[in-house]
């Protein structure tokens, strides 16, 4: 069964840090490049990161350069989005799926991040 779950949605005021985890099952999860999107209230959903199969290669979106960081460790079949000097335009819903930069594949179930003083 092809499963994508993830973790780490929090509420955190400005400025501060989570980082999102996703744990993948079910696939050749070395072989898939990896993406993270977002989708805010009322909004479309947005590609945020993006990671080659190897990990060599990233790209954010321009809005998150320099404050998201995408990684992955194929060993334990792990995607990570560390995410630091958060602001209420980062509010909400986070999942990753399996693509280069759109949803080609599974799909996470998704994880709330809330920022707000």
């Amino acid at each position: 069964q092809v499963q994508l779950v993830e973790s780490g949605g929090d509420w955190v005021q400005p400025g501060g840090s989570l980082k999102l985890s996703c744990v993948a099952s079910g696939f050749d999860f070395s072989s898939s490049p990896m993406t993270w999107f977002r989708q805010a209230p009322g909004k479309e959903t947005e590609y945020v990161s993006f990671i080659s199969r190897a990990g060599s290669i990233t790209r954010h979106h321009p809005s998150v350069e320099g404050r998201f960081t995408v990684s992955r460790d194929n060993e334990k079949n792990m995607l990570y989005l560390q995410m630091d000097d958060l602001k209420p335009d980062d509010t909400a819903v986070y999942f990753c799926a399996v693509g280069a930069g759109k949803i080609e594949g599974a799909r996470s179930q998704g994880t709330q991040v809330t920022v707000s003083a």
